[in-house]
């Protein structure tokens, strides 16, 4: 490659970063470890640095060409401009946008078209495509929502098994799995007390397994996290008929606690968030360029 590529795209989510380019039709890939600007920042240009040089690597061209190739970052812990700008001061590249990763995953899996979509993954995040506008709910961490998430399910799954042994909720056999996994209450405690999000969404296929088994306590936790996410596309305003895309790992297991008309609109995502991130950068090159 003699010349530099026309887009650079990044997804940078708390599992990984994908960093891709496209030229002359072509696309290519590399990727690198965990991104999340707020939790880490210097760890996160790190693995932003180690995407665009993997990438150079692989295009057999020095990192300096991508320099004045527009690119688009949506990154997980974007919380407004100023964590976009201390992003942006670290970067050797002149021309980026940088947005939260809501926004590159909402235009992978929906393209332009009107429709909603669910993202359930270790965090998770709501969002209803309307005209080309999207609005979007949720994905604001462990600790203040994330409702539905598979780290969500897993701590529910292990609150619920002390309220079993406090006499406060009907025993099951998810609750005495997890007893047992753990040996006591107190090693739910401990392993809670120093788990994070990722160690919780763990537990998540436990329960999932449970519940298609109609184990009670496992069957309650669906259904409440299928009434969080009916609750935000509704007010986000989702209606009947719109498509409804279904992202992340543990999103699939809450379609059959969802009403008839939701069932029915579900559709398979148009695409990835990378996809998204790189439909994005073209945006960004027609604004620079046009």
């Amino acid at each position: 490659m003699t010349r530099p590529p026309e887009i650079l795209a990044i997804d940078g989510g708390g599992t990984r970063c994908r960093v891709a380019c496209e030229h002359n039709g072509q696309r290519f890939h590399f990727e690198s470890g965990s991104c999340n600007v707020t939790s880490d920042l210097d760890g996160s240009i790190e693995q932003i640095m180690r995407g665009l040089k993997g990438l150079a690597r692989l295009l057999h061209i020095d990192l300096e060409m991508f320099k004045d190739t527009p690119c688009y970052l949506g990154l997980a812990g974007v919380t407004g401009p100023e964590k976009a700008q201390d992003v942006a001061r670290r970067l050797p590249l002149t021309h980026v946008r940088i947005e939260e990763d809501r926004a590159p995953a909402a235009r992978g899996a929906l393209g332009r078209q009107n429709g909603a979509l669910i993202h359930c993954g270790t965090g998770s995040f709501q969002a209803v495509q309307h005209n080309g506008r999207a609005r979007f709910a949720g994905g604001w961490g462990a600790r203040l929502g994330d409702e539905a998430s598979a780290q969500w399910v897993g701590r529910l799954a292990l609150s619920d098994t002390l309220l079993v042994h406090d006499g406060l909720k009907q025993p099951s056999d998810l609750s005495q799995e997890l007893l047992t996994h753990f040996e006591s209450t107190t090693g739910i405690v401990a392993f809670a007390a120093a788990a994070n999000a990722a160690d919780f969404g763990h537990l998540a296929p436990r329960v999932t397994k449970a519940a298609a088994k109609a184990d009670p306590i496992a069957q309650e936790i669906m259904r409440q996290g299928a009434e969080r996410l009916t609750f935000a596309l509704t007010h986000l305003g989702w209606t009947t008929g719109m498509p409804i895309m279904l992202t992340g790992g543990i999103a699939p297991s809450f379609a059959p606690y969802f009403s008839a008309d939701m069932q029915a609109a579900l559709t398979p995502a148009n695409g990835t968030p990378i996809d998204g991130a790189i439909s994005l950068a073209h945006d960004f090159r027609k604004e620079i360029t046009g």
